[in-house]
């Protein structure tokens, strides 16, 4: 009898339930519906938002790719003799995919680096082709438009990020080649002194040292030029710094 009992509470219970449940539903359909409504528009902006991404990532690569054949082209000078399966002179012929000199195929690129890096600027194509950019300006001496573009990659892509990192060492590269050497030194000097193993420390003391010796700073760059012996004895610069230093003695 008592297990009887118990079965009927339990159906009692299942039926009390599911009216409870009917009877919300009833009471609340709309503000169901519109919950509803709600999570369909939030999943139908996710969707959107993804795939304009996935677009937006394939468009940048593929204006990247472009900027990066012209950047990649072959330098030919005019009158050259092709030999085996070189490409015949541009100039001579006329011929694509070649150009008669690396400032003509740097400013044939140019136009296109820029319009990737800012078709998409805070994309991983964009920064890489703002870095090239950035870098074929310097190659044509155009150093304070270089410098603005570096520091536009190290915005963008963060200091500490591999692109940031390589700006920075464009950048105080071209702040010496534009007789910024202060600036250059303040630079170099930072990156010997970071901890963090982002940087070839060997390589930035050698920059450094010749920025000092540049400046005409021959002390400081003595100090540099042995920093890098003393602490870095197998690095390639070692013999390098060696013979700089034998000739600020000299």
């Amino acid at each position: 009898m008592k297990r009887q009992e118990r079965h009927h509470l339990k159906e009692n219970e299942l039926i009390h339930t599911i009216e409870a449940t009917r009877e919300f539903m009833e009471t609340r359909q709309r503000e169901i519906g519109i919950g509803i409504i709600v999570v369909v528009v939030i999943a139908a902006i996710g969707a959107g938002a993804m795939l304009y991404r996935q677009r937006s990532q394939s468009r940048g690569v593929e204006l990247l790719a472009e900027a990066m054949v012209a950047l990649n082209a072959r330098v030919v000078p005019a009158g050259a003799q092709a030999t085996g399966e070189d490409i015949p002179a541009a100039a001579s012929l006329g011929a694509t995919g070649s150009f008669a000199t690396e400032g003509a195929k740097l400013n044939a690129a140019l136009p296109k680096l820029q319009a990737a890096a800012d078709a998409y600027p805070d994309s991983s194509a964009g920064i890489t082709a703002r870095y090239h950019m950035a870098g074929a300006l310097a190659a044509l001496s155009r150093h304070d438009e270089a410098i603005k573009q570096f520091d536009e990659v190290i915005r963008r892509a963060g200091g500490s990020s591999i692109y940031g990192r390589m700006a920075r060492l464009g950048r105080a590269d071209t702040q010496a080649r534009a007789g910024q050497v202060d600036a250059a030194i303040a630079t170099w000097k930072e990156m010997a002194s970071s901890t963090s193993g982002e940087f070839p420390v060997d390589a930035i003391l050698m920059e450094l040292a010749r920025a000092y010796a540049q400046k005409g700073e021959k002390e400081e760059a003595r100090k540099t030029f042995s920093q890098l012996i003393d602490q870095h004895p197998n690095s390639p610069y070692t013999p390098e710094a060696r013979s700089e230093l034998e000739n600020l003695k000299g």
